[in-house]
């Protein structure tokens, strides 16, 4: 199929193995304008999955003809949207205000994200129950709060934090589960 049936046959199912088809050859592309506009390779590789979240619900309500300049535009606005948001929050730098020993941890335990890191977290949360995923990916992702998720979702306010609770452990057994393998 090419991208234009890709994105018929998505709209269509909702399958996310197909949008993920059609986003990862422009992973890289995104990362780079992502970058343009926060100067920081953490914020731009964190950008680059919130896009691909968002366009989980977007892709199936817009009509886009032209796949790479929609999401390259989609992406602009995104990157827009945060530095808007940010502005007038103050930034401290938690590593120059953390003490030396808790700093040597930190940077043992960083690891650079490749495209099959991206790929496992896509996976890992599609393996979780349908509550838990929804529920993590507005905690985590759309940053809701408890309140929010129950309305938004009609579950009761102790079973989203449960989803939650749940989700949260079953996606780290999952990733963990790829990197112990490798």
């Amino acid at each position: 199929m090419d991208e234009k049936e890709q994105l018929v046959y998505y709209k269509q199912t909702g399958d996310l193995h197909v949008l993920g088809k059609l986003y990862t050859p422009y992973m890289s592309l995104l990362y780079g304008v992502c970058f343009k506009y926060f100067q920081e390779q953490t914020a731009s590789q964190d950008a680059v999955m919130q896009i691909f979240e968002q366009l989980v619900h977007k892709l199936r309500i817009h009509e886009v003809d032209n796949f790479k300049s929609w999401l390259y535009v989609f992406a602009r606005n995104y990157c827009l949207m945060e530095l808007r948001k940010q502005k007038g929050k103050m930034h401290v730098d938690i590593e120059e205000n953390m003490p030396e020993s808790e700093q040597k941890l930190v940077t043992e335990e960083e690891t650079k994200w490749t495209e099959a890191d991206f790929d496992k977290v896509h996976d890992c949360l599609a393996s979780l129950s349908p509550e838990q995923a929804v529920c993590v990916r507005l905690f985590y992702l759309d940053q809701k709060c408890y309140k929010d998720i129950a309305e938004e979702t009609g579950y009761d306010l102790n079973k989203v934090k449960s989803y939650i609770q749940n989700g949260k452990r079953n996606l780290k057994i999952c990733m963990e589960s790829g990197k112990n393998g490798k």
